[in-house]
C-alpha cells in the first residue's frame, strides 16, 4: 500500500517563502492563484477605509488562503491544507505596499530612513470550512540613509515585489540597526507561527 506523505499546498509565488518552508522541512506544493482563468474568486490586495494595517494584513492572507482552497475543487486537486501569507510594513497608521518603480521605493526608503517602523506578516491556512490566522509584529530600526545609498541600493532592484521598498534578507540588511521580532517574519512567512498553525491542522511540524 502506498503512503501518502502529508503535504500542504503553498498559495505564494515568493521565493522566499518557498526557502522557508523548505529549512523547517515542509512539503508542499505550489498553488498559483492567478494562473487559472476560472478562478472566480479575486482578492482584494487595497487596504479599506480606516483599515487598521493588523486587520488588513490578516484579511489579506485569509482571502488568498480561501481562494486558493477553492481552487483545489476546480483543479480536481487532492484536498490538503492551503497557505497563504501576507506581509506589509507600516509606519505611523500607514501602509507601505510594493512600490511601482524606483521613484516609490526611493520615497519609502526616504521616509524609513533613520526611524523605526513595523512588519506584521500574518500567515493564514484553509482547510474545508475550517480557516485559521496567525499575526507576527516585528520593529525595524533603519540607520540614516543618504540619497546617494539609496540611489546604490535601487541599482539592485532588490526592491521589487517588497513590501517597504526593501528585503532584510540582501543588501538591505546592512540599513538595519536594530530588529525586534521575528526575522522569517519580516522575509514574508514568520516560522513559529507558520509552524503553530500547521500543528493545528495536524500537519507534523518540527
Amino acid at each position: 500500500m502506498k503512503i501518502i506523505k502529508p503535504r500542504i499546498y503553498l498559495a505564494s509565488q515568493s521565493p522566499r517563502r518557498r526557502e522557508l518552508l523548505k529549512q523547517i522541512g515542509v512539503n508542499f506544493e505550489m498553488l498559483l492563484l492567478r494562473s487559472d482563468p476560472r478562478r472566480n474568486v479575486d482578492v482584494d490586495e487595497i487596504p479599506h477605509a480606516d483599515e487598521q494595517p493588523e486587520d488588513y494584513v490578516q484579511r489579506v492572507s485569509r482571502a488568498k488562503a480561501e481562494a486558493g482552497y477553492a481552487m483545489l475543487g476546480l483543479r480536481n486537486l487532492p484536498p490538503f491544507p492551503v497557505l497563504a501569507a501576507d506581509t506589509t510594513v507600516t509606519m505611523d497608521g500607514r501602509i507601505f505596499g510594493k512600490p511601482d518603480n524606483d521613484k516609490q521605493a526611493a520615497a519609502m526608503l526616504s521616509q524609513l530612513s533613520g526611524r523605526e517602523h513595523r512588519v506584521l506578516s500574518s500567515v493564514a491556512i484553509a482547510m474545508d470550512e475550517h480557516v485559521e490566522t496567525a499575526l507576527s509584529i516585528s520593529t525595524v530600526r533603519f540607520t540614516a540613509l543618504s540619497e546617494e545609498r539609496i540611489r546604490r541600493y535601487l541599482l539592485t532592484h532588490e526592491y521589487r515585489d517588497k513590501a517597504g521598498g526593501y528585503a532584510i534578507q540582501g543588501y538591505a540588511g546592512a540599513f538595519i540597526e536594530h530588529i525586534s521580532g521575528s526575522y522569517s517574519g519580516v522575509m514574508g512567512l514568520p516560522l513559529f507561527e507558520t509552524v503553530q498553525l500547521l500543528q493545528r491542522f495536524d500537519y507534523p511540524a518540527p
